[in-house]
């Protein structure tokens, strides 16, 4: 039993960091994730705090310039369904001492998971193109591409005229605010080359850029709209948690499929945000 004239006590550099960094952060008032005050933004490195209806959603960190960072999560928010990018707002911090060393964002999200729940960290916000092995996992429910799901009427505007299916979906790549994945093997890339097709001069919606894109192609060429992102292959799969497919049978025209919309029960993992199409069981299949 320790003495009523001695004490222990252990130094927590990591704690002071995060409690400097909150105290930092808690006077801030946050603004508009807009362009405009992007703009404001200096490209140096620090951490940053998303807010969704007046919620904190988000903690993350830039090791390299804010501004990118937080224009990247703009652009992301900018094509999803059922999600106002109006309403979210952000807060921000410049700091120079070395981020990954520091890893101050995590300090931040453990002190702010004491009394909230900052869900955009734990659903898959941050998460990048999962690769191709995952295209086919069942989405959890509670994922954010679940509950914000790519916006299928976001307008695209490659150049008008006859131009080769190449050269569109680059630019439809460049453009749409999610992920588009194509084929890159070198018959593909041939195939994309040699097709053509007649691009209007409005702006397409991405559905409808969809539909063209699989009309131009030989048959067998599927177009999946999947809750995050676009994939183009030849193919012929049935996705579960898909939200619909374009794809073009011999002789047949372009026919659009709904998808299944199936989620699976659970929490997200952060890591991996979905569950593998083992685990799905009957939720996956191929079409016969």
């Amino acid at each position: 039993m320790t003495d009523k004239w001695a004490a222990e006590f252990r130094l927590s550099i990591t704690r002071a960091l995060a409690d400097q960094l909150e105290t930092t952060l808690r006077p801030l008032k946050p603004t508009p994730l807009t362009a405009a005050n992007l703009s404001a933004v200096l490209s140096r490195p620090g951490v940053y705090a998303l807010f969704f209806n007046e919620r904190r959603v988000y903690v993350g960190k830039a090791a390299g310039s804010l501004q990118d960072r937080l224009t990247q999560h703009l652009r992301k928010l900018s094509g999803r369904a059922g999600l106002d990018s109006a309403a979210v707002r952000f807060v921000c911090v410049y700091v120079d001492e070395d981020l990954d060393a520091a890893a101050p964002e995590k300090l931040l999200i453990k002190k702010y998971r004491e009394h909230d729940s900052i869900p955009w960290n734990t659903n898959g916000f941050g998460n990048k193109d999962p690769g191709r092995n995952r295209d086919t996992s069942v989405v959890k429910a509670a994922h954010f591409d679940a509950t914000y799901p790519i916006d299928l009427e976001y307008q695209c505007r490659p150049e008008p005229g006859m131009q080769s299916v190449a050269a569109v979906l680059e630019a439809a790549k460049g453009q749409l605010p999610y992920l588009l994945r194509f084929d890159s093997g070198a018959a593909a890339k041939k195939t994309y080359r040699d097709a053509l097709m007649v691009v209007p001069a409005q702006p397409l919606a991405a559905r409808d850029l969809a539909q063209q894109l699989v009309a131009a192609l030989p048959a067998g060429w599927q177009l999946t709209a999947l809750p995050g992102y676009l994939i183009l292959y030849q193919e012929r799969r049935r996705y579960a948690s898909a939200l619909g497919w374009w794809r073009r049978e011999l002789g047949g025209d372009v026919q659009y499929t709904p998808g299944p919309r199936q989620f699976a029960a659970g929490a997200v993992d952060a890591e991996t945000a979905d569950v593998s199409a083992a685990d799905a069981g009957s939720l996956f299949e191929l079409d016969a």
